[in-house]
């Protein structure tokens, strides 16, 4: 019976084998086609869903190693074959072979993993998640795209939140895959569409008054030298410098100076920061804390974007003009401050997208970090439209009769309002 299911569940999911084409694989995964392969991974999960979904596997399978064998490689491969990223011809058998191994590698890249080829801790809770769960993502995702306001520029940039990634995409082709670290869920990253504006080298750090009161305050409270170390200056009005010294961190509750980080290979935002004006004074920016790209779970900001690879990101941005990523490399080994503005403008989208279907026919899915695949949270998740600037009208004169003569009545009247009107200014 349930050989049977297996082979009637392998046609439901022919469209997710290994069969699909790559030709466009180097389409972006937020583009004017996402909307429609979404929706083909919808109606495929719905036909997976029909039939039963795929079973729950237990914690053991986790110890499985490549040459494994026993009933906890059938399941998996059972799992993965469901899903379609085992193919159902490679299913018999109970060893852990070649073929699962690949499996399990095309299963971790379409959710975000790194492609150990073995089931780790992200790897069983991502292949435990009900099917009911990524049908939810899918159509979130069609619901945002639905209601999407952003416009598909020649050159534009896209931040995939739960993806914690950044694509560069220029003619419909993407030209820049990055690896960011966004937000963690008490500080969430934004919603949002901005134009890139400029480049800054060797960058201060003005710290948000929020960070300064959740962050600097209890530190200092904790090490009054953390300011001095942390290459900080306290600067209140006309940015004269105040000795950290002399504040009362104790009964310190609202900051009445900023806190600004001296630039430099120790600042928070590195070395590098992609400048974006928007309503929620975040950015892109480069780190000196390099290894918080090796993990899989890179949500670790205050919502702000660090970008691995920041300076090809901005060679890129920069592109038709001198400042290639050698000459960015070396103007920041300078040790001075510098904004190179780009010449036009490049739109950047910082998107929520949990569950999509790529170019190269994979389906993609990324955890719902911030919980926002709900009814309300989709709403709030999806970019809206821009308003449209109101156009101002310029004033029409227009003639107006002489006025008349005043009467000998109106005139004493008149006197006598001006008189109270004067007592009262």
């Amino acid at each position: 019976m349930y050989r049977s299911f297996v082979r009637s569940s392998a046609v439901a999911v022919a469209a997710l084998v290994l069969t699909v084409g790559i030709a466009r694989a180097q389409e972006p995964s937020y583009g004017p086609n996402t909307y429609d392969r979404t929706l083909e991974a919808l109606i495929t999960h719905e036909e997976i869903a029909s039939r039963g979904g795929w079973p729950r596997l237990a914690g053991s399978v986790s110890a499985l190693k490549p040459d494994s064998q026993g009933p906890d490689v059938v399941a998996l491969k059972q799992r993965l074959m469901l899903s379609g990223d085992l193919p159902p011809t490679a299913l018999p058998g109970d060893i852990y072979d070649a073929a699962t191994i690949a499996a399990v590698k095309r299963f971790q890249v379409r959710h975000g993993l790194s492609d150990l080829g073995t089931v780790d801790r992200l790897t069983l809770k991502a292949l435990n998640v009900p099917v009911e769960v990524r049908l939810n993502q899918l159509t979130a995702t069609l619901e945002r795209l639905k209601s999407n306001g952003f416009v598909f520029a020649e050159r534009y940039v896209v931040v995939n939140i739960p993806g914690a990634s950044v694509e560069a995409v220029e003619n419909g082709v993407v030209q820049r895959k990055h690896l960011a670290v966004v937000g963690r869920p008490d500080r969430p990253s934004p919603v949002l569409q901005a134009n890139i504006t400029s480049v800054n080298l060797n960058p201060y750090w003005t710290v948000p008054t929020s960070i300064v009161k959740a962050d600097i305050i209890p530190k200092m409270r904790k090490e009054p030298d953390f300011i001095v170390k942390s290459n900080m200056r306290l600067l209140g009005a006309e940015n004269r410098e105040i000795d950290p010294a002399t504040v009362n961190w104790a009964g310190l509750t609202s900051p009445y100076f900023t806190v600004r980080q001296d630039f430099g290979p120790l600042n928070a935002l590195g070395q590098l920061k992609i400048d974006m004006p928007n309503t929620e004074a975040v950015y892109m920016h480069d780190t000196p804390k390099k290894t918080l790209f090796r993990s899989d779970v890179r949500f670790n900001s205050s919502g702000c974007a660090r970008i691995e690879g920041v300076r090809d990101l901005a060679a890129w941005l920069l592109e038709g003009t001198e400042w290639t990523e050698p000459v960015i490399v070396a103007e920041i080994a300078k040790g001075e401050r510098k904004d190179i503005r780009l010449k036009k403008a490049v739109p950047v989208a910082w998107v929520y997208l949990t569950g999509w279907q790529g170019a190269d026919g994979l389906v993609q899915f990324r955890e719902d970090i911030y919980g926002l695949d709900t009814p309300q949270g989709i709403v709030t998740s999806t970019i809206q439209a821009r308003k449209p600037k109101p156009k101002v009208q310029p004033a029409k004169l227009e003639a107006r009769p002489a006025p008349a003569a005043p009467s000998p009545v109106a005139a004493p009247a008149r006197a006598a309002t001006v008189k109270a009107v004067t007592a009262v200014n």
